[in-house]
């Protein structure tokens, strides 16, 4: 059974695959290292590509995930990278991210407030189990992290797509808007959460691809 490699979204944790069937495939989750100072995105995913051993992989990324695997296909030509309700460039953020840019509020604020309850409607959560999940990740992410994580986000500038990445995205996702992206395959009504409350047609999209 082939192995594939699962990198969760800003402040996540494997329970963000916990819906998806992933019978099809042996899957292998990804932990979040330490990042060094001021690091970027592209220096943190080519350290954190360390934890894969294989040569040539199949990496499976959710949306600040999705960031990483773009970047570790980039430095592989050969690695096969599948990203969900993500980016593959900086000139895929809508508007209001580039704005934050330059107007990074988010290093003010206290982490709790980068945990708030109203992100699960941002997010796209539905349903109480779904809210309940999520809240319980967002509880766990460590603030630090988050806000580094944002700044690197921010300050991606990433201009050159691979070809070897494969882009699912959500029709109704609110935080990365369908319109601004240029995704080979689109789930209709799928928000940023659509690993966890569309899990069939992805499951079955990344049992296609795989």
């Amino acid at each position: 059974m082939q192995k594939v490699y699962f990198i969760s979204g800003l402040g996540a944790d494997k329970r963000a695959f916990s819906f998806l069937d992933l019978s099809f495939c042996e899957p292998i989750f990804i932990d979040w290292i330490v990042p060094l100072k001021n690091e970027s995105l592209e220096s943190y995913a080519l350290r954190l590509r360390q934890q894969i051993r294989e040569e040539h992989p199949v990496v499976v990324g959710v949306s600040f995930g999705g960031m990483l695997a773009v970047e570790m296909a980039k430095a592989d030509n050969l690695m096969k990278a599948i990203i969900i309700a993500s980016n593959k460039s900086a000139d895929e953020f809508p508007g209001y991210l580039r704005l934050a840019k330059y107007f990074p509020v988010y290093k003010w604020l206290p982490g709790k407030l980068l945990k708030t309850r109203k992100m699960t409607w941002i997010l796209g959560a539905k349903g109480d189990e779904q809210k309940k999940l999520l809240r319980d990740i967002l509880t766990d992410s460590n603030p630090a992290f988050l806000k580094w994580a944002i700044a690197a986000i921010l300050n991606w500038k990433e201009k050159t797509i691979p070809a070897n990445v494969l882009h699912i995205h959500g029709t109704a996702d609110k935080l990365l808007p369908c319109r601004y992206v240029k995704a080979d395959f689109k789930i209709n009504g799928g928000t940023h959460l659509m690993s966890i409350n569309n899990p069939d047609e992805v499951s079955n999209l990344l049992r296609q691809l795989i």
